[in-house]
């Protein structure tokens, strides 16, 4: 895993990934910390951060779609899933690379809360739990990157479908705003992922029988929860689009409360995707 480790760092700063992930996330913390707090006299570098979340949606996607797209491209990817390491080591290996190249482009932010410390007294704490929760989301959103380079067939298709992931989750309260507005409308949704459940088991399994009982059983169980428990479908509809909602824990840290189901929160997903990119490769490899 180290050595893995080692050689995708190494190619990140070979290349201009690195130097441009690096430039730009520290250019947008520096740009609003000189505006919102130097300039303005303010000491809530929290606020530095969540304007600069949105940056996390186009560097980190360029940052996660070379790590198995890449290797796929440039057919390394048969002598890398034949080797003798296994595969929770290349995971790991090419993620940790990724999150060392995104930890080294917030060592400026890291010196920032103390810059502001010179001029005026505030909670170090409340800055620097902010600052964590910011790189567990930007760690959060590698993982989901890191699971679309294993799936997808090229960088392009793998930047596009992180970044479409991304923005979707971004965008999580304002969709949830929309579409919680009724029963019918969650019963339409919750149709439509039954029908897509239906179809990935049919490939999966190459069987359409399978396919067919998994779409029969959801829209069962469907019909039955909008006939008899309405509200039952709203709130698991509800829950659906929580879960969904990646970027929401860090803004309850911007709020100043320091959350431990937040951290647990991104965690969980971060291990949920590794595992998933482990699950890709390990079906590539006997495929």
């Amino acid at each position: 895993m180290l050595a893995i480790l080692k050689r995708e760092a190494r190619s990140y700063y070979t290349g201009m990934v690195g130097y441009v992930v690096w430039a730009a996330i520290a250019a947008f913390t520096g740009l609003y910390f000189t505006v919102y707090d130097l300039l303005s006299a303010s000491t809530d570098f929290a606020s530095v951060l969540y304007l600069c979340s949105i940056i996390l949606l186009f560097v980190l996607p360029a940052l996660s779609m070379r790590s198995f797209a890449e290797e796929r491209r440039a057919g390394t990817d048969q002598l890398l899933l034949t080797s003798p390491v296994g595969i929770p080591s290349i995971v790991l290996g090419k993620y940790l690379a990724q999150l060392a190249v995104y930890a080294a482009a917030l060592l400026p932010a890291c010196v920032m809360p103390l810059l502001l410390r010179c001029f005026a007294r505030f909670a170090l704490g409340t800055a620097y739990a902010a600052l964590l929760a910011f790189f567990l989301l930007g760690a959060a959103c590698l993982a989901v990157g890191t699971w679309l380079s294993a799936v997808a067939g090229n960088q392009i298709l793998a930047y596009l479908a992180a970044f479409g992931a991304l923005l979707v989750c971004y965008m999580m309260d304002s969709i949830q705003t929309l579409f919680t507005s009724g029963s019918t409308l969650a019963f339409v949704v919750f149709g439509v992922a039954a029908v897509v459940a239906g179809v990935l088991v049919g490939i999966l399994c190459k069987s359409a029988v399978a396919g067919s009982g998994v779409f029969a059983a959801g829209a069962v169980a469907l019909v039955v929860l909008f006939r008899l428990r309405p509200v039952w479908l709203v709130s698991a509809f509800n829950a659906v689009l929580g879960a969904l909602a990646l970027f929401d824990p860090f803004y309850t840290f911007v709020g100043g409360v320091f959350s431990v189901q937040g951290i647990v929160y991104y965690l969980s997903v971060i291990a949920l995707f590794l595992f998933l990119t482990g699950q890709a490769l390990e079906k590539r490899r006997w495929s």
